[in-house]
């Protein structure tokens, strides 16, 4: 069974938030990052990881966080978010959640309001979005268009001279 550790520093909500994957649904956004050189980056990687009794010590963790912003609403309506998240979590990880990685879910209104087996219908949705994120092969996604969203070319912004 997966060990759920907690993120709970600025840096470490930023990291992931900066170059990990997203995946937004109507009652939570989930943001996801592999940690490099944790114990089992190095198992998968060596292909070591086949059967549990495998596993390096201390690899089988996985770290999440929670934040709600004032958007969510006051310090009541917060918590009552975090609160429901962390609920989901200790439902939904054990099972779903990848080892060696850190999560950070992130409460929208819809939290407060959103049918318990829809929140975690959602949560298991951004799972699996964030999972098949990770499968896909960074040359296989598609590049970014220079094209904006009219289908007009985008502005190419040119500085003057500083004559």
């Amino acid at each position: 069974m997966l060990r759920l550790g907690r993120l709970k520093r600025r840096p470490e909500f930023l990291r992931v938030a900066s170059k990990g994957r997203k995946a937004a649904t109507p009652g939570v956004v989930l943001q996801a990052l592999k940690r490099r050189g944790s114990p089992v980056a190095q198992a998968q990687e060596a292909g070591a990881l086949e059967n549990e009794a495998a596993r390096p010590e201390g690899c089988g963790s996985v770290r999440v966080g929670f934040t709600a912003s004032r958007k969510v609403g006051n310090a009541v309506e917060r918590n009552r978010a975090r609160r429901r998240l962390r609920a989901a979590v200790d439902q939904l990880f054990p099972a779903a959640a990848q080892p060696g990685w850190d999560y950070v879910l992130v409460a929208r209104r819809g939290t407060l309001q959103r049918p318990w087996l829809d929140l975690l219908e959602d949560l298991r949705l951004a799972l699996k979005r964030v999972e098949k994120d990770r499968e896909e092969p960074v040359a296989a996604r598609r590049p970014r268009s220079r094209r904006s969203r009219s289908g007009r070319a985008a502005p190419t912004i040119r500085l003057r001279d500083a004559n």
